[in-house]
């Protein structure tokens, strides 16, 4: 599932910071695949995005999670760091997020 998308965004149901990432991504004219966790279930799925993405011991993945090009790539604090340092729209088109 991560490796047939160029972008996908693990987030928890009804979250604020999720539904920041979402709108970016979307601002930015990226179509991401967003999947929704319930509370329930978010410790596993954590464990499966960390053994899937190679979050490790020191790199835990947090909610939202944000796939780019089949990798980890972090969470709120990253994706909104490199929008804002302007290398988040690079990542995107070398992923084939965006075409622009």
């Amino acid at each position: 599932m991560v490796s047939e998308n160029a972008v996908i965004v693990f987030g928890r149901r009804g979250c604020c910071m999720s539904h920041v990432v979402k709108r970016l991504l979307l601002g930015l004219g990226v179509n991401p695949a967003v999947y929704e966790v319930e509370e329930k279930d978010e410790e596993g799925v954590a464990r499966e995005l960390e053994a899937i993405g190679g979050g490790g011991d020191n790199n835990k993945v947090q909610f939202p999670a944000v796939f780019i090009g089949g990798k980890l790539f972090g969470g709120l604090d990253r994706i909104m760091a490199t929008h804002i340092s302007g290398e988040l729209v690079p990542i995107l088109k070398q992923a084939g997020a965006l075409w622009l």
